[in-house]
């Protein structure tokens, strides 16, 4: 663990300190149903986060700073109406206001249909009507934890509070130090404990695989609260049947501490108000550069259909923290595209992350997920002899560094640099862990 204690010790580059004073930013939910009102000056926040929701309906968020406040109605409508259209248009028509794949060149694209947006009647109540019902199909959600039974305690009840419940609830006690999560999980109705002694993410997920009985699987993490519509608009997500894993939007559960709006801002899992269906044209497109399956999602809030795993296999065990570090959820959906199956981002599926409170773990985090991505290209590499993945590797993420990091010479370092050295870092130590696996299994 050399290399993380040296990053963690560094919260700057060359060991100078990132000076920077932070104030918390207040999160709020307005509901446009019931009217658009008048911000008042916070004076204890940085700004306002604000999430824009027509019923349970996300429509997209905006950063105000304390700077622009108190703001009064009209000029927040303003604001509202720009964030919202894209959303809306997305929902109501079939060409204009699709998302664009990301990473893909935006070439040919059809323009938004203003007019048209412009002349419908009472275009937000259309939106409730654009639901399909959800498939038949069963539901579990499996959750894995370690240690950690207050914040399993908040995701629990959030799950007992869905409109409509899943056939079935399964905790995967991960390697615990003590019987906490067992006796919580006894005081809990309706929620199944399953004891997985070895340690590790992915083996917890397969472990809740083998023991769940649907046909979707749902995941989510103990650090998450899920919205009550959470598991409808995922098993909605699934009317097409070469969908074989879906994702949904990641909402920040607070913004109270410098690390988790770092977090937010640029690791956050948001993926936009706009649903995404990734497909065979976005894995060919990209490949040739290494494909960004990160885009997809975010393992905590994640569902697929049983019979992908018969199709791909289970998660990855080699990606788990005690091990490569991370991204066993990315390299699966790597997986699912590379065999000719797609992925859908459905953010009207929505549940709520608590980030990282302190930097040190922050940086230990994002660490883990620069070790497991470059561990994922590698393995990637192995299966398939896709070479973007390699260019990305050894080509992209260096040139990338490189100009992040002279950027912070010329101009200055800040917040995003933070997390700069922890994540090179990173990369190197999957790197030196893939070639250590292979090289034992070379001489076994």
């Amino acid at each position: 663990m050399f290399y993380l204690e040296k990053a963690n010790r560094l919260s700057g580059i060359g060991g100078k300190p990132i000076v920077n004073t932070f104030a918390p930013w207040k999160i709020l939910h307005l509901e446009l149903s019931e009217g658009i009102p008048a911000l008042p000056f916070e004076p204890d926040y940085q700004g306002l986060y604000i999430v824009f929701w027509w019923y349970s309906i996300p429509l997209g968020h905006l950063e105000i700073p304390a700077a622009q406040l108190p703001m009064p109605a009209t000029q927040l409508a303003n604001l509202v109406l720009q964030t919202i259209t894209p959303a809306v248009g997305d929902r109501l028509f079939e060409q204009g206001f699709k998302a664009h794949l990301p990473e893909l060149p935006k070439k040919n694209l059809i323009p938004p249909k203003f007019n048209a947006l412009v002349e419908l009647q009472q275009p937000l109540a259309k939106l409730r009507e654009c639901w399909s019902q959800p498939t038949s199909e069963s539901v579990s959600v499996v959750i894995c934890t370690r240690d950690r039974p207050e914040r399993l305690a908040r995701c629990l009840h959030s799950l007992q509070n869905l409109f409509q419940s899943p056939q079935e609830i399964l905790v995967v006690d991960n390697a615990p130090s003590s019987d906490t999560t067992r006796q919580l999980v006894a005081q809990m109705p309706g929620i199944r404990y399953v004891l997985e002694p070895s340690p590790g993410l992915d083996i917890a997920r397969n472990t809740g695989i083998r023991h769940s009985t649907s046909d979707i699987i749902a995941f989510t993490d103990d650090d998450v609260t899920v919205h009550p519509d959470w598991l409808d608009r995922l098993r909605q997500s699934f009317d097409d049947s070469t969908v074989m894993a879906v994702t949904g939007l990641v909402l920040p559960a607070e913004l109270e501490t410098e690390a988790q709006f770092i977090f937010e801002k640029y690791w956050g899992f948001n993926r936009g108000y706009r649903a995404i269906t990734f497909d065979t044209h976005f894995f060919e497109q990209c490949k040739p550069w290494g494909v960004p399956v990160w885009h997809i999602g975010a393992g905590a809030n994640m569902a697929f259909r049983r019979k992908a795993f018969e199709l791909v296999g289970d998660f990855d065990e080699r990606l788990d923290v005690g091990a490569a570090g991370c991204n066993g959820d990315s390299e699966l959906w790597y997986r699912v595209l590379a065999e000719g199956w797609a992925c859908r981002y459905e953010p009207t599926a929505v549940v709520y992350h608590y980030h990282r409170r302190n930097m040190d773990d922050l940086k230990q985090q994002i660490y883990f997920y620069l070790r497991g991505d470059a561990a994922a290209r590698l393995i990637q590499f192995s299966k398939y002899r896709h070479w973007g993945n390699l260019r990305h590797l050894f080509f992209t993420l260096p040139k990338y560094y490189v100009k992040l990091f002279l950027r912070g010479l010329l101009k200055g370092f800040e917040p995003r640099h933070s997390t700069l050295l922890a994540e090179i870092l990173g990369c190197l130590s999957g790197v030196k862990f893939y070639l250590h696996k292979e090289l034992i299994q070379l001489i076994s």
